[in-house]
């Protein structure tokens, strides 16, 4: 549009004096003499020419947006310049740019500004509408035609879709107040972008992007309508890839938009959100080299030779950017490949497809970065997502283009489809996915999980999830577009990836521990083997492990290890015996087991309490034996077991005729504590409780030897037991 309108103003056509240059299209002739360009294009001219021949001057326009190329291309122009070219003039434009940051970088150059002239603009701010888009559009031209407003009006919305839809919520209006309605985005074609920029006798509505927000002036403009939004470049976090994601727009792009009404006259701009929402905006968009993955850029850098670390950059890319980008380059091969890699315009992973797929790779690469997307409807099974997406050829026309001019670029015939199934992998090695089981459940190699679409065509079990959806407020990410890879691939493509671990792991569904073997690439399993012969220290730990996650009272009854404790606390509080712990036992009981059962079978029948014992050191267990005995022997050659409870003193139960001939009470602790007796009838319920064997026997035997006697008169009842 540019060059277009410079050619105007000097009565030529575009490819005279002054030309253009795109990705993949050049206009230009042997006149030429002023050349438009994008940041990219540039940066790949100075590729092939690194001494820029022929070129005495660079106009680097827009420098505030802070475009990744433009900052690549400024550093290394200013390298350029300070090395071999001293007599290269840069000058950097823009309407909001930091001017003195930008001439102390360019050597205190000097710095001239242009105020212009700026009609008076009304700027207002409308309340927050949950209503779609392009109705808050509409809204706001009924509004500007019930005012009475003369003029043209540009209205800015976040990308082609947005504008078609509004296209078609206002075509009755601009039919009714006798307005062209006229789209402007990039992939328009020059006859249609003239149309919306160019004056005419009828008004005009211009549905644009924004690239009316820093473009030339359109005359006739006097109204804007700002949805405040755009579509800005951003990495996906999963691909690496760049995608547009609409976003908020800075302070300085509102307020460039705004300006677009006051360039011919007075001005009025309807902010389609409210002042307080544009208060809390940020001054300026975060610039793209500090929050893009930065391949590209290192991938053209290498091709030129150039160390990151060597360029004098305005603002400096971030050191773990850089070293992520490397890894990816590394994994890519780029270190054998890199300069034709970067002869290809395209993200280095599509470059990287294009090389190892011929055609079918250049399909991918424009389906890829077009956006493009398999229909509803789940796909038959098949090898590739990608497969069918370049196979279908019902893409958008930009994508088409694209595919166009990549074949004619790349020049290279058609791959059989191992070739190309290969050829993904490649590209997004560390992509890497395996179904978890039956479902569409994903295990990721570089770790977590995903969900693979169920319009997917792949149902082998090993993959490489390309497209990847990150879903928060639903769950797993989804995968979209995937591709079927063989394990062996990973061995012959990636074999340093690729790491053995062997050891022992827990058997959830048979809970035993296993011997497993096994090959990971990043954090999957490709091949694994099991067994059940395991290296007993091992096994012990982690079935210790398991057991005390499981909780211990699984494998023992809780009161008899309860009631072992006690006795052992109970000794504790008349000598030093240390504190035992349950988990060390258990641990020491696992020795030589590998499995719940086994560890059930062994803790049972007191084999825990006695692990816990052992636990203790010798003088220890010596003393719990003579101060807390686990029997009591009684005077008729019977023993009874000692109970212990915590909080409680110890007891002993037996039938009241085992303790004829004891006159005292059981006494325990070496003599200190008595013991409590349970006097027992034969029944086996007690007849009396005390821990005064020998008042018993005084006051409440005689009466209790007479009831006893009649309902147990089998039974010996002696006047004098004591």
């Amino acid at each position: 549009m540019a060059a277009r309108r410079v050619a105007f103003e000097m009565g030529e056509r575009v490819g005279e004096t002054t030309g253009y240059q795109v990705r993949f299209e050049e206009v230009s002739g042997p006149r030429t003499r002023l050349r438009f360009l994008t940041e990219g294009v540039l940066t790949r001219r100075l590729m092939s020419d690194a001494e820029l021949r022929g070129v005495s001057a660079v106009v680097l326009d827009e420098f505030h947006e802070r475009h990744l190329d433009g900052d690549v291309a400024l550093a290394l122009l200013r390298r350029l310049q300070l090395s071999r070219r001293g007599d290269l003039k840069l000058i950097v434009m823009s309407a909001t740019l930091e001017g003195e940051r930008a001439s102390r970088y360019l050597g205190g150059c000097p710095v001239v500004r242009s105020e212009g002239r700026l009609f008076p603009l009304d700027i207002r701010h409308s309340p927050h509408s949950s209503a779609p888009l392009e109705v808050q559009v509409r809204t706001a031209i009924e509004t500007l035609n019930g005012e009475g407003w003369m003029g043209d009006t540009l209205v800015f919305l976040p990308g082609a879709a947005e504008i078609r839809a509004t296209a078609r919520e206002c075509q009755a209006l601009a039919s009714r107040l006798g307005a062209d309605l006229l789209p402007l985005h990039g992939d328009l074609s020059p006859e249609e972008q003239d149309r919306a920029v160019t004056r005419s006798t009828r008004p005009k509505i211009i549905l644009s992007t924004n690239v009316a927000e820093s473009s030339l002036t359109i005359d006739g403009v006097t109204a804007v309508i700002d949805s405040g939004l755009a579509r800005v470049a951003r990495d996906s976090p999963w691909t690496g890839l760049p995608s547009l994601d609409v976003v908020r727009v800075s302070k300085a792009s509102a307020t460039q938009r705004a300006g677009r009404a006051g360039r011919t006259g007075p001005g009025r701009v309807i902010r389609l959100y409210p002042l307080e929402d544009f208060v809390r905006r940020p001054e300026h968009e975060t610039p793209e080299i500090l929050r893009r993955e930065l391949s590209g850029l290192c991938l053209e850098l290498s091709a030129m030779r150039i160390r990151p670390d060597s360029v004098p950059w305005f603002e400096p890319p971030p050191p773990e950017a850089l070293e992520a980008a490397s890894r990816l380059l590394d994994l890519l091969n780029a270190d054998s490949r890199g300069r034709e890699m970067a002869r290809l315009p395209l993200h280095p992973r599509l470059a990287s497809l294009v090389l190892d797929a011929g055609q079918t790779g250049c399909a991918m690469a424009a389906a890829l970065s077009g956006g493009e997307r398999i229909g509803p409807g789940r796909s038959t099974a098949g090898p590739s997502d990608l497969l069918n997406l370049a196979e279908s050829r019902d893409w958008a026309p930009h994508t088409r283009r694209l595919y166009d001019q990549l074949t004619r670029k790349s020049g290279r015939s058609r791959a059989p489809e191992s070739a190309v199934l290969k050829a993904v992998l490649r590209a997004f090695p560390d992509r890497v996915a395996k179904r978890r089981g039956a479902g569409n459940e994903l295990l990721l190699s570089g770790g977590g999980s995903a969900v693979l679409s169920d319009t997917s065509c792949v149902r082998t079990d090993l993959m490489v999830a390309v497209d990847i959806e990150e879903r928060r407020e639903r769950g797993l990410p989804l995968v979209r577009l995937a591709s079927a890879i063989e394990p062996e691939w990973l061995l012959d493509f990636f074999p340093h990836l690729i790491t053995e671990k062997s050891g022992v792991e827990w058997n959830r569904t048979a809970q035993r521990v296993e011997s497993v073997s096994a090959l990971l690439y990043g954090n999957l399993v490709i091949e694994e083997s099991r067994s059940g012969s395991v290296d007993l220290e091992a096994a012990a730990g982690l079935l210790a492990a398991k057991a005390v996650e499981e909780g211990i009272e699984r494998f023992v009854d809780s009161g008899e290890v309860e009631e072992a404790l006690a006795r052992i606390a109970f000794a504790g509080q008349h000598a030093n015996i240390p504190e035992v712990r349950l988990e060390n036992a258990l641990a020491a009981l696992c020795h030589g087991l590998r499995s719940f059962a086994e560890l059930k079978q062994a803790a049972g029948d007191g084999g825990l309490v006695r692990a816990a014992l052992a636990a203790l050191p010798a003088d220890a267990r010596r003393k719990v034996e003579e101060l807390a005995p686990e029997r009591f022997k009684l005077p008729r050659g019977r023993t009874a077991r000692v109970r212990y409870a915590r909080g409680q003193p110890p007891w002993i139960a037996s039938r009241l005729q085992d303790f004829f001939g004891m006159r005292e009470t059981p006494r325990l602790a070496g003599g200190r504590v008595p013991a409590v007796v349970h006097l027992l009838a034969p029944n086996q319920r007690p007849v009396q409780v005390t821990s005064d064997l020998a008042g018993f026997w005084t006051k409440w035997y005689p009466d209790l030897r007479t009831s006893l006697s009649r309902r147990y008169p089998k039974h010996p009842w002696p006047e004098n037991p004591g």
